[in-house]
């Protein structure tokens, strides 16, 4: 088989494998747990499209009122989710589906926790990657009297506490958005393909520099501005620009004659919608603007530093291959299959 033929075949199939709209990494769900004097609920947000087949299937069975699959659902919350208040673990209740203010995909599921005395003192536990895989992560906010604190669970992260009036968390909510934003970049091929094509547009050192600075800072920007409420534009919108952006610097490749001391321009123009993409993990979770700033931080630092491992791993390779015969070959082969890709992406996401 030719090396374009492989290209394409590996680009379609990772098509195939994901959802369009599978930007955060692995599968996930948004939770928020609301303490109170008599009790607590814990609602969860899940997304058939984030989540593994068989329980993408319940998901949706239960959207649709099969009882059934909505009190499996409903089990597995009680079972896996334990809040406890001042060394006394809280009750679960038989819980509840939560209507959506608008038409959804998602589905949110409550469940009220019975506890004695206030929530001063305050553990969450989560062991829901138990039931949904093991490359899960919930979301979550903990809201207390006086305090709402950001969280990533997962099968190395199953406990959170918040103690009210007391310093700020540990660190260990900070270290899970810093882990989730380098899952995010390294599982969000889109935007990987995005900064492939990109490099393959050749270029000196200080080109590429230039190239890899501007997205960078584009996308970090726009990041923060859109996890901030301060621009927010349509996920659909969005997510059909990021397709164009690998397709049109792929047509680039093809058809033009890219200039490599300009290409940063290009990249800092499409950086600034992959902002918007990166920023949809965090604005789900309604964080208000304490938690969100160090949720931000956190995740963006992820996401620099995921891109930085790709960035690393790329750049030797690339020079290997300019230095050979087949060099304009794999570059055209290639970006005619970014091309191509990026083409069936936009159409999927603007019209489909």
């Amino acid at each position: 088989m030719s090396l374009g033929r492989t290209l394409l075949l590996a680009l379609v199939t990772a098509v195939a494998a994901g959802p369009s709209f599978a930007h955060p990494g692995g599968s996930h769900g948004y939770a928020t747990l609301s303490v109170e004097r008599a009790g607590a609920r814990y609602s969860l947000t899940l997304w058939p499209a984030t989540l593994p087949t068989a329980v993408a299937e319940q998901v949706q069975h239960a959207r649709g009122g099969d009882a059934a699959s909505r009190d499996q659902l409903l089990g597995v919350i009680r079972d896996k989710v334990s809040v406890t208040i001042h060394d006394r673990r809280c009750q679960p209740g038989p819980g509840s589906v939560i209507p959506p203010a608008a038409p959804a995909e998602s589905l949110t599921l409550a469940v009220d926790y019975a506890c004695d005395g206030g929530g001063r003192d305050v553990t969450l536990r989560d062991d829901l990657f138990d039931a949904f895989g093991a490359d899960y992560h919930t979301l979550a906010r903990i809201d207390t009297p006086g305090r709402s604190t950001p969280f990533v669970f997962g099968a190395d992260a199953r406990e959170a506490r918040v103690v009210a009036d007391a310093p700020a968390a540990d660190g260990r909510g900070f270290v899970g958005f810093v882990r989730l934003g380098v899952e995010h970049i390294l599982i969000g091929w889109d935007h990987l393909l995005f900064l492939l094509v990109l490099l393959l547009g050749g270029g000196g050192w200080l080109a590429l520099a230039r190239t890899i600075t501007a997205f960078t800072i584009a996308h970090s920007a726009t990041l923060a501005l859109a996890a901030l409420d301060v621009v927010v534009l349509p996920g659909r919108l969005v997510e059909a620009v990021i397709a164009l952006s690998i397709a049109y610097v792929a047509a680039e490749n093809v058809f033009g004659k890219p200039v490599a001391s300009r290409r940063w321009m290009v990249s800092f123009a499409f950086g600034l919608v992959h902002g918007f993409g990166f920023s949809s993990v965090l604005h789900e979770i309604g964080l208000p603007t304490q938690g969100l700033l160090l949720a931000l931080f956190g995740f963006n630092l992820g996401v620099e530093a995921g891109q930085a491992l790709v960035v690393t791993l790329l750049l030797p390779a690339l020079a290997i291959l300019r230095r050979t015969r087949w060099e304009r070959r794999v570059i055209w082969t290639s970006s005619c299959a970014t091309l191509l890709l990026g083409a069936i992406l936009f159409v999927e996401r603007a019209f489909l």
